[in-house]
């Protein structure tokens, strides 16, 4: 097993390659599809997460919690019966969701999501969420048991094979109307979701059989009491945010063209914002989904045997490795992003709510940090109340200024920005009370948010002088980013702060 930093590190690594490939394929998939089909699947992506908090996402949380408790209570055969419980009430919850959304894709694709073209690319989601489930179960349980990294290396094979299967289909089929696009795209996701799956079962499998059948086990209706003791309010909380998502994703265009926008521009707006400068914004920080998969078993073990010091120690290693590599990544994508989405895009409007957007998505880091901690500890319920809260903020921001002539996606971005305050103080304030947690203002803020500034300051001029010289866009962003870099780590050397401690987290 790896200690929490190597396997964090690991982590990162693969997801660093995974996401340049998922960066290169979303680009790829941007110019061949186009701003108005991006904008279609926008919308029909919500349903998919609909979907995945309905059936999987609290299962999901039950095993990734349940798992690394059994072990260290030496009883592994509970293990293995919690997988298979998870999974019977997966396929059960399944089914009849699935059947309705085929039966009803006209009416949903119509009347919810506003777009009759989104009806083919709703009935091959039903598949794409069954065999998704049945990955992130298995996913999981390695990470759980942490076991990095089987599940890191498939999921770095998955990227590949859907970047091949999705462009392999729309290059042998294109050009086709803009309903079929978005149906070669999930249709694509399907075929990556076979390989996931079935990989992933395989390894699960071979895994739990070198466990054996050691331990007593756990009585069915006590084991699915304690899933659903954590199923039920995780996957509660990410249904009502991935509602208050679909509501969103679903009322922008509806929202625009009641500005006077036409709804084919309205929704290439949508998919400029939603499809392209925000994947942009999240390809820095790469980081984030390895660390919360490290830290979240490590929490509920140490939750679990009582040692409250280590939840401590590590929630503030944790924080303190987000503020470091976050806030230098946002404000540098601040400085080059405009000319990289127009390089990477060939869209002028990738670069134009850059800023609010980058700090949305710093806080929506430290968020993430935070509710990841609080659902280790066993406050999954506070997690759902204050992702309903920042949920309920973005919709009315959406309703009340979206419409409004001139505002138009400034009043999404305005209540992306609004609700990641809102929910870095609660959740902050929640892991104080129920942990103990020490806030460390200079260490998580004061110091790297200043030898931010200061990089990003600095590299502004130095990009703008290095373009004003002749050098092209790529090359002196490549250069701005080094020497920024350098900068950056030498601001915090200067504030006594060593990165290289900080980012250690031990476990």
């Amino acid at each position: 097993m790896m200690s929490a930093g190597r396997g964090a590190l690991f982590l990162t690594a693969l997801s660093g390659v995974s996401q340049l490939l998922g960066f290169g394929y979303r680009v790829l998939l941007s110019r061949m599809a186009g701003a108005e089909v991006m904008g279609l699947y926008q919308l029909i992506m919500p349903v998919y997460s609909v979907l995945l908090s309905l059936t999987a996402v609290g299962l999901t949380a039950a095993i990734s919690n349940l798992t690394p408790q059994y072990l260290a209570l030496k009883n592994p055969r509970a293990v293995g019966q919690t997988i298979r419980t998870c999974l019977g009430i997966f396929f059960l919850a399944l089914i009849p969701l699935g059947a309705g959304v085929i039966l009803g894709s006209d009416a949903i694709s119509v009347y919810l999501l506003g777009d009759a073209r989104t009806q083919l690319g709703l009935i091959l989601l039903i598949p794409c969420v069954a065999l998704t489930g049945v990955e992130n179960f298995h996913k999981h349980f390695f990470y759980g048991s942490g076991l990095v990294r089987p599940p890191a290396v498939v999921e770095l094979l998955e990227q590949l094979v859907r970047t091949a299967a999705v462009l392999g289909l729309l290059w042998v089929f294109l050009p086709q109307y803009p309903e079929r696009v978005v149906g070669l795209i999930v249709g694509g996701m399907v075929i990556c979701e076979v390989f996931s799956a079935c990989t992933l079962t395989l390894l699960c499998r071979r895994r739990l059989e070198r466990l054996g059948r050691v331990g007593s086990g756990e009585a069915g209706k006590v084991r699915r009491r304690r899933v659903f003791a954590i199923a039920l309010p995780v996957g509660l909380n990410a249904l009502l945010g991935n509602l208050m998502g679909a509501a969103n994703a679903t009322l922008i265009p509806q929202k625009l063209v009641e500005g006077g926008v036409e709804r084919a521009q309205a929704v290439s707006q949508f998919g400029v914002v939603c499809g392209m400068t925000m994947p942009m914004l999240s390809l820095p920080i790469v980081f984030l989904g390895a660390l919360n998969l490290v830290l979240v078993p490590r929490l509920a073990r140490a939750s679990a045997l009582g040692r409250e010091g280590e939840v401590r120690r590590l929630i503030g290693r944790a924080l303190g490795a987000v503020s470091l590599l976050t806030l230098p990544a946002m404000s540098l994508m601040v400085v080059v992003g405009p000319d990289l989405g127009r390089v990477m895009f060939r869209q002028e409007g990738v670069g134009e709510y850059l800023i609010p957007l980058a700090a949305s998505m710093a806080m929506s880091c430290f968020c993430s940090v935070l509710a990841s901690a609080l659902n280790a500890v066993g406050c999954q319920r506070s997690v759902a109340a204050i992702s309903l809260l920042g949920g309920g903020v973005q919709l009315l921001f959406t309703l009340a200024l979206v419409p409004l002539p001139g505002v138009g996606m400034g009043g999404y971005v305005a209540g992306a920005a609004a609700s990641s305050v809102l929910e870095l103080a609660l959740c902050l304030c929640r892991v104080v009370q129920k942990t103990g947690l020490r806030v460390e203002s200079f260490r998580w803020l004061a110091a790297p948010g200043l030898a931010s500034l200061l990089s990003a300051l600095t590299g502004n001029l130095l990009f703008r002088v290095l373009k004003d010289s002749g050098l092209s866009p790529v090359a002196a962003g490549g250069a701005t980013l080094a020497f920024s870099l350098v900068l950056y780590l030498a601001a915090l050397q200067a504030q006594g702060v060593d990165p290289r401690g900080q980012l250690r987290l031990k476990g």
